[in-house]
């Protein structure tokens, strides 16, 4: 039996052996090593394989919420905000957008607090070194399970984060900072039904985009406010001169809610018919496609900024709320191409996003019909002017006057 049992085991190394080298072979060495990275991380992660802690969901007695207590507020009016979010990577959206709010408020006078929610119980001083470095915070930064201080607001970042939340009895109101509708995240499950519980913890919530507020207005029936997208104008912009001769694609295979694969079969499309055309690809790796490209993978903001001034037009799909990419796109007079859908329609809310049903041939019509813009230019400087308007600064006065408003 023994002998037996080895070499089966021989067999199956055997066998995955072939396997990695025929996907080196033909897909290429990057998406090796996405593979093996996905499996080490899921042999680290809890065994429950739920983003959030069974204790924490345990605890949480959502019919009957514990009584809040509310600090009286400051002579001066500023407030004080706990903000509970898991530990931030690079280039990270969600985080993207929540620090930039957080600087704007501590900009205004508030004093913001960063509490890490990790169940992989990782470099805490890691982190927070991304959080000071990157993302520009200089507040405090703790880790939630040593409890948190009293605070004005006390604010959900993500579905996980809720939970801390709920539970804590750190004096403060309770907010829900929602960038997306995190059940669709999942397939349907135990995650799932653990985000949707969470719009029914009572929180204030503020979403980015109006599509989203309304979403949990009716569904939930949550109190609810939200804040336009802004764009980092210092960063996008359109620069007089640019040679463009390429699109952009933003690649996220690891974000199912991006749809990459539509989007790679509809630059395919593209690309046989205009291999003229630059095709840059950026965010993951994604390793050998059949047609030629400069992947990127993940890039600065500024060098992201040259991309965008390098493509005419550029793919940006989302199956859920809309990323910051068309924004960007279009400060930088790149014409974005998204996928038509109501939720889309409704954040975007810009004449120059060119929407077209979520199918390859329809994507790769629409980059044609950019492409064949006669007075592209013209376009171009148009596109950008649409969104000067758009800044952080509006998106974090609206994210004020919604505490105050709760507060009052």
């Amino acid at each position: 039996m023994g002998s037996i049992t080895l070499a089966l085991g021989r067999n199956g190394i055997i066998r995955s052996a072939r396997q990695l080298g025929r996907v080196w072979n033909t897909e290429g060495g990057h998406v090796v090593i996405r593979r093996v990275r996905a499996k080490i991380a899921g042999l680290l992660g809890p065994p429950e394989e739920l983003p959030v802690r069974r204790t924490d969901v345990l605890a949480a007695d959502i019919p009957n919420p514990p009584a809040r207590r509310v600090l009286a507020r400051a002579a001066d009016g500023s407030l004080t905000v706990n903000w509970v979010m898991t530990p931030p990577a690079r280039g990270s959206g969600g985080h993207t957008t929540a620090f930039r709010i957080i600087n704007e408020l501590g900009r205004r006078g508030h004093r913001n607090r960063v509490y890490f929610y990790d169940i992989y119980l990782a470099d805490h001083a890691h982190y927070a070194a991304i959080a000071r470095t990157y993302y520009g915070f200089d507040g405090e930064i703790a880790n939630v399970d040593d409890g948190m201080v009293d605070a004005d607001v006390v604010v959900a970042t993500g579905w996980p984060t809720a939970y801390p939340v709920f539970n804590s009895r750190a004096a403060g109101l309770r907010f829900y900072f929602v960038q997306d509708f995190e059940p669709f995240f999942h397939a349907t499950s135990a995650s799932s039904v653990l985000a949707e519980n969470t719009y029914r913890m009572g929180f204030h919530g503020i979403t980015a985009g109006r599509w989203l507020a309304r979403k949990l207005r009716t569904d939930y029936a949550m109190a609810v406010d939200h804040f336009d997208f802004g764009c980092d104008l210092a960063t996008y912009a359109r620069r007089a001169g640019s040679e463009r001769r390429g699109i952009a694609f933003y690649v996220r295979p690891s974000a199912p809610r991006r749809a990459s694969a539509l989007g790679l079969m509809a630059i395919e499309l593209f690309a046989g018919r205009h291999p003229e055309i630059e095709i840059h690809l950026y965010g993951d790796k994604v390793g050998r496609q059949p047609f030629r490209f400069v992947d990127h993978g993940r890039v600065s903001p500024q060098c992201l900024d040259a991309i965008y001034n390098r493509c005419c037009s550029g793919i940006s799909l989302s199956l859920t709320n809309v990323s910051l990419v068309p924004h960007e796109m279009l400060a930088c007079g790149c014409i974005p191409v998204v996928n038509d859908a109501e939720h889309n329609r409704i954040v975007l809310d810009n004449p120059f996003v060119r929407y077209a049903p979520l199918t390859p041939q329809a994507l790769a019509a629409a980059l044609e019909a950019v492409v064949a813009t006669s007075d592209f230019d013209a376009l171009s400087e148009q596109a950008s002017r649409s969104v000067r308007s758009a800044s952080w600064q509006s998106a974090a006065q609206s994210v004020e006057a919604a505490f105050r408003r709760a507060l009052a």
